[in-house]
């Protein structure tokens, strides 16, 4: 018998097999089940051999602020509720934090129930570094808004993730080959699934591996870091006597070492040098 609350609980994203006991337990044992979509869910009830007797509620993006409040409702009546999305860890990606928020302020008991995530399952198939990383969502459909997503992340020194649909990836790596044409990559689909593959490599190379090979199925990107350039594969005086004309030694600084991805030390001490030999 579960405690009336809010319930987050994983849902595997390909074999079914990658469901945990205690994710099974709660999804027989609750209430109720608010799903991203509930013609999906109930299948995957099916599947499980859980009970689908049981009331099923949507929740998704565009009826969230309508809903949170009603499932606030429905636990303080004395309901357990368990919030699924379609595959994976709820709110990577998904409508749900503002639920969790509204809960917290309201005092109601909130717990997760964790299992697969694209995210994580993506990284640790890159081979890209993991010590620290962005999941920046969804890839945007639209030429300009990707293209300004790509500019706005290219100077995050962290690895990246991304979702991205098999119809558009060759789409969205050529405008990556444009905003960040050195970084390696790694495209990884169908996680789990029969057909798992992870292609990896220069954005040039998957790409010619993928006009060969076309990829389908789920598809999660991953993006790495910038590399750092050595100091003497940059002309930093030069660039730096060109910035300091127009900005503070601090700001040359800045910019210089952000933007060629140069240790700043390095940066500093000779932006110092060119300043004493001005005075």
């Amino acid at each position: 018998m579960l405690i009336s609350g809010l319930y987050i609980v994983a849902t595997p994203i390909g074999n079914l097999k990658d469901i945990s006991e205690r994710a099974k337990e709660i999804l027989s044992d609750a209430d109720i089940i608010a799903a991203e979509d509930t013609r999906v869910t109930k299948k995957l009830f099916t599947l499980l051999g859980l009970p689908t007797n049981k009331k099923f509620i949507p929740y998704e993006d565009h009826s969230e602020q309508e809903k949170f409040q009603q499932i606030i409702d429905l636990i303080n009546e004395g309901n357990s509720v368990a919030l699924v999305s379609d595959a994976g860890s709820p709110l990577i990606s998904d409508p749900g934090y503002k639920l969790v928020r509204e809960c917290r302020k309201q005092n109601i008991y909130v717990t997760t129930i964790p299992g697969a995530s694209a995210v994580i399952s993506a990284l640790q198939l890159s081979g890209l570094p993991t010590n620290r990383f962005m999941f920046a969502g969804f890839i945007p459909n639209k030429d300009k808004a990707r293209i300004d997503l790509f500019t706005e992340l290219k100077n995050i020194n962290t690895t990246l993730v991304l979702y991205e649909t098999a119809i558009r990836l060759e789409k969205s790596l050529e405008a990556l080959q444009k905003i960040m044409p050195a970084r390696e990559i790694a495209v990884v689909r169908e996680i789990t699934k029969l057909y798992e593959e992870t292609i990896f490599g220069s954005i040039a190379d998957v790409l010619e591996k993928l006009k060969a090979n076309p990829a389908k199925g789920e598809i999660a990107l991953v993006i790495a870091p910038p590399a750092e350039q050595r100091s003497d594969e940059v002309d930093i005086e030069s660039l730096l006597k060109e910035e300091m004309q127009k900005s503070t030694l601090k700001e040359a600084v800045k910019k210089i070492s952000e933007t060629y991805h140069l240790k700043r030390n390095d940066v500093y001490e000779k932006a110092l040098q060119i300043k004493n030999q001005s005075v």
